[in-house]
């Protein structure tokens, strides 16, 4: 397939944050990347408002996260089933708290980035069709501006390019498309969805509390407007019943003891979330993230995190594999990282919401056990905050390998060898490159200089003083190895970074 043939390196399918952030690192690596987005214009379902430590470090590494930042408010610990309290205070990481906006917020950056950066968005375009063969992808849409049919052809616009990936959402067209199924269940029907002005400002920035009634949610916007979640135990309705404001208000005062006179809802809505997973993340040349591969119920804010971990796992590995660098077999590291993360997220939140929901006395003394077990145990409280931030995730490494191998890095200080270089890890890495980290040895690395920074640690000193680290390009150590010989460093960086250029 030559590529006067292709209209893109990558289609991606859905503008959310997990689309726009795969799309942004294509577009910065000098890919040709098209987003097709069903909506027309922005969404006002805004479920996620809560940007975890391990998000905030890879946009860190995107040159973002201080601008997000800035749009919301971080807080130092989570509160679950109304009692628990997890402290992400300790967490080792320059981000150690939750931080509160938005998810529109997030969505803005990382359209920005990826605009700027030279993708495509084309809004309205549905996607209704998909083949692939050996060499290609190719998307059948819907355009903006009538049928979507094309003049003379009788077919929807088509769109080509090397591989795809679908980030459309539970409801993904992609998925459907392939074929793929998407076993699950429901965990909790007939939440209440509204956006409303409040007469009194609560007293935290995110209210929320748990009864034998049912549940409430209170988050800003920012601007003004509140989005409420609740759930009442008592009046389980389907999706589409109407949902009236004084249900809300009387719900939400039964479950925290005032409504703070909310009024003035410019949205009410009902939904139900599932807990749902493709048994495979990848089919061929296209590829599933985010909520099109996994769902998961509400509890410990972690949807749109975990996809944004998709798109960074992903992004750099398709890089590797349309510039020649790495072979086929790269990609199917995409599966095996990131689908056992998606398991256990949607096993550890969909467990937080049963404890939530619980109705049985075991289920209810369970909770209660658990949750003085964690007030109790300081290394209880530590493992659950680091499971909710992202910070526990590590990918397999074989049995030999130096223990830091998969493991995800802090953000490490390196010394500055020229003026305006990076001063820490995540500054090295919004290159969109691997990072060789070194006290000598690295001019070992300068055949691949298009494909790894190089950098010694700023105190050679330290517990990196014998050691050599190959940061991969999602901030994770792809390869690790104390006073290794030059062979087995050049032996590492081929493994990881193809042939050298000639």
């Amino acid at each position: 397939m030559s590529d006067k043939q292709l209209s893109s390196d990558v289609l991606v399918v859905g503008a959310g944050p997990t689309g726009l952030l795969l799309a942004g690192d294509l577009a910065a690596a000098g890919l040709r990347v098209t987003v097709l987005e069903k909506r027309d214009g922005e969404s006002n379902l805004t479920r996620a408002f809560a940007v975890h430590a391990r998000t905030l470090e890879q946009l860190d590494a995107r040159g973002l996260a201080d601008d997000l930042i800035a749009t919301g408010a971080a807080l130092g610990s989570l509160r679950l089933f109304g009692r628990l309290r997890v402290d992400l205070g300790q967490l080792p990481t320059r981000f150690p708290f939750v931080l509160i906006t938005p998810q529109s917020n997030t969505e803005r950056l990382l359209q920005e980035r990826a605009l700027k950066a030279g993708a495509t968005i084309l809004r309205g375009t549905e996607v209704v069709g998909l083949r692939q063969d050996a060499h290609g992808v190719t998307l059948t849409a819907r355009e903006p501006g009538g049928d979507g049919r094309s003049a003379g052809t009788g077919a929807g616009t088509e769109h080509r390019a090397r591989y795809a990936v679908g980030t459309d959402g539970v409801h993904s067209s992609v998925r459907d498309l392939l074929g793929i199924p998407f076993p699950g269940e429901s965990v909790v029907n007939s939440v209440l969805l509204a956006d409303v002005r409040l007469e009194r400002e609560p007293q935290d920035v995110i209210t929320v509390g748990a009864t034998d009634a049912g549940f409430a949610f209170l988050a800003p916007f920012g601007d003004g407007w509140y989005r409420v979640i609740a759930w009442d135990r008592a009046r389980q309705l389907p999706d589409d019943a109407r949902v009236a404001l004084p249900e809300l208000a009387e719900l939400t005062r039964t479950v925290l003891g005032t409504d703070y006179g909310l009024y003035d809802p410019r949205w009410l809505s009902r939904f139900h979330s599932d807990e749902r997973q493709v048994p495979s993340y990848r089919s061929g040349r296209v590829f599933l993230a985010g909520d099109a591969a996994h769902c998961h119920s509400p509890a410990g804010g972690q949807g749109m995190n975990t996809g944004l971990q998709d798109a960074a796992n992903l992004s750099w590995k398709l890089v590797a594999a349309l510039r020649g660098w790495a072979p086929d077999a790269l990609l199917d590291t995409y599966q095996t990282e990131r689908h056992p993360v998606g398991r256990a997220v949607l096993r550890s939140s969909g467990a937080l919401i049963r404890l939530a929901l619980a109705q049985s006395v075991p289920t209810r003394a369970l909770r209660s056990a658990l949750t003085s077990a964690a007030d109790r145990l300081g290394p209880v409280g530590r493992l659950g905050a680091r499971q909710v931030s992202g910070l526990a995730v590590r990918y397999p490494a074989p049995p030999e390998a130096h223990p830091l191998t998969g493991r995800r890095l802090p953000d490490l200080r390196l010394a500055v060898d020229q003026p305006g270089g990076p001063s820490r890890l995540y500054e090295a890495l919004r290159a969109g490159r691997a990072v060789l980290i070194s006290n000598d040895e690295l001019s070992v690395a300068e055949p691949w200089a298009d494909r790894v920074v190089t950098a010694a640690p700023a105190d050679p000193h330290g517990k990196l003083r014998d050691a050599v680290l190959l940061v991969r390009p999602d901030g994770y150590a792809a390869w690790a190895s104390v006073d290794p010989t030059r062979g087995e460093l050049r032996t590492a960086l081929t493994q990881w970074l193809g042939r050298p250029a000639e």
